[in-house]
């Protein structure tokens, strides 16, 4: 659906085929962004002026809502967001609130014991009771929402300290951190022969 005609740019005229670019790049970009855009933000990106890239997203906002589409453009003052349509609110209030499935190898499952019974860590802490690197593990569980920052230890460098979140509690069916069964040193050593194991392996294959 054309709701102008040719839009002028510097005395250029825009072809379809150019609209259509600049409507699949906006789409794109509101995407990827995951939140809303200024649309100055937009005209600087698409190297086009405001009352064109405006024009062509009141034609998107319009196509989208005569279709049968999930998502719609919502205006935000000066901005412009692509969100999912209210219509469809109970059908992802469903999905959101399945119990997430975590494919937690046993390096993260050590990782993630010794930050739950020993928080809040550094990384370093932890890679010295491991004794490996665990840069990946702790990126994971941050990803799965597992772990989280929680402050920076008064030290040399200021590193960061790990702790656990209400997604852990709520994954292993405990009300705090007190209720975990309670580690022994010789586990703790485990983990520690484990990853010396896993060392010597690496070595083996190299």
């Amino acid at each position: 659906m054309e709701i102008f005609g040719l839009i002028p740019k510097k005395n250029k005229r825009i072809d379809n085929m150019e609209i259509n670019r600049l409507k699949g790049t906006i789409e794109a970009l509101l995407f990827s962004a995951g939140k809303s855009l200024e649309l100055s933000e937009l005209c600087n990106v698409l190297e086009h002026d405001k009352e064109t890239i405006k024009k062509i997203i009141e034609d998107m906002m319009i196509s989208y809502e005569a279709e049968e589409r999930g998502i719609r453009i919502r205006k935000l003052e000066d901005s412009y967001q692509l969100c999912s349509k209210e219509e469809y609110y109970d059908s992802l209030i469903r999905y959101m609130s399945r119990p997430r499935k975590y494919n937690l190898s046993q390096v993260m499952l050590e990782t993630l014991s010794i930050i739950a019974y020993k928080q809040p860590i550094t990384r370093q802490e932890i890679e010295k009771i491991r004794g490996v690197k665990c840069d990946h593990a702790i990126n994971k569980l941050i990803e799965y929402s597992l772990v989280c920052e929680t402050g920076r230890l008064d030290a040399i460098g200021r590193p960061i300290l790990f702790g656990t979140t209400e997604e852990f509690l709520r994954c292993f069916g405990v009300e705090s951190i007190v209720d975990l069964p309670k580690l022994s040193e010789e586990k703790m050593d485990d983990f520690k022969q484990e990853a010396e194991a896993e060392i010597q392996l690496s070595l083996n294959l190299d």
